[in-house]
């Protein structure tokens, strides 16, 4: 029989997709304070799926990604992403009771051998966490690399994106490398 055991902890990944630079530099300022200093962060990626966010965050749409220095248990995904949640309303245009992100965060944790990443949409793919929260495996390590899926969102196969996720993998000790 296999004994249960907690598994290491992982780091957090935040996908960020904004509208406006002066609503994102804000709004590092709140997840600092929140989940402690950020360790890497990319450039601006242009959002390659910018159409779906378009009606209400505008025309200029980008995303970056941001690692954490402190290790985060693996079971805190759904209530990082409730976190986040609460925290895109504070940079947000308000017209009437409408919100119009400016800001749209989504974390992932990644381990040594992936990057789950957590959603509140719910697609084939996805496995149903807790509160409306699901989960996403969306980039696997193997031989050597990060491995997309056939639903990993391109941007996070853009190449700042791939070299931010190495780095971070790069800071747990040595593994061995599955199949």
């Amino acid at each position: 029989m296999a004994r249960v055991m907690e598994p290491v902890p992982g780091r957090l990944i935040l996908s960020i997709i904004y509208s406006s630079m002066d609503a994102l530099a804000d709004c590092l300022q709140t997840l600092e304070r929140r989940f402690g200093r950020v360790q890497f962060e990319t450039a601006e990626i242009a959002c390659a799926r910018a159409e779906r966010y378009r009606e209400e965050m505008g025309a200029n749409i980008y995303r970056r990604f941001l690692s954490f220095e402190q290790p985060v248990a693996r079971s805190s995904l759904a209530s990082i992403k409730a976190i986040c949640h609460k925290i895109e309303p504070n940079f947000a245009d308000h017209v009437d009771d409408y919100h119009f992100r400016t800001v749209n965060i989504d974390p992932g944790i990644m381990t040594p051998h992936n990057l789950v990443m957590a959603s509140h949409h719910e697609y084939g793919h996805s496995v149903y966490l807790t509160n409306g929260v699901f989960s996403e495996l969306t980039l696997v390590w193997s031989q050597g690399r990060f491995v997309r899926l056939p639903w990993t969102n391109p941007d996070f196969f853009d190449d700042e994106a791939v070299d931010l996720f190495e780095r971070v993998r790069a800071c747990f000790e040595m593994v061995s490398d599955p199949v």
